[in-house]
């Protein structure tokens, strides 16, 4: 009997040894090395911090429906009204939490990005999509985007390339 508990006890702990050095050596996810959706909010309406318009929230059903499958597990997107509705059918067809950042410290939600594995959608602004793209290893980024651009969605791949589709 003791024989036997201590074999099961040196069998336990040689698993436990082996499981803590999995998780140990295994390297972190860097964003780079996943697929990453950036996008310009959708149509927005009037006001300062205004919601999306009819024509933008029928866009933002579109867009959860192009990305529902896409293995989205995370979801990104500033604080503005615009921004959160924008990403809103996506969060709620995949039953993800939206995650808010700060525009003005892209480091933060690249580092944020990289602690997450899969894909993951990023809901910005026409001034910050360009610069996005660039820090999450687009080799080509996008060229900023216009006041009046709304609906296209940047992916930017593991290898630096960039496709590109539109609501």
């Amino acid at each position: 009997m003791r024989k036997r508990l201590s074999a099961v006890l040196s069998t336990v702990l040689l698993l436990a040894g082996c499981m803590a050095g999995l998780s140990s050596s295994r390297p972190a996810v860097r964003a780079e090395d996943r697929t990453v959706y950036v996008m310009r909010h959708l149509h927005k309406g009037d006001g300062s911090d205004p919601a999306l318009s009819a024509t933008g929230a029928a866009a933002a059903e579109r867009l959860a429906g192009r990305l529902a499958g896409k293995g989205i597990t995370a979801i990104f997107a500033t604080s503005t009204r615009r921004a959160m509705e924008t990403a809103a059918p996506l969060a709620q067809r995949t039953g993800l939490q939206i995650t808010p950042y700060d525009p003005g410290d892209p480091a933060a939600l690249v580092a944020a990005a990289a602690s997450r594995p899969g894909a993951v959608l990023v809901v910005g602004h026409s001034n910050t999509v360009h610069d996005l793209a660039s820090r999450f290893g687009a080799r080509t980024p996008p060229a900023p985007l216009a006041d009046n651009d709304y609906g296209r969605v940047f992916i930017v791949k593991p290898s630096g390339e960039v496709d590109v589709f539109d609501l």
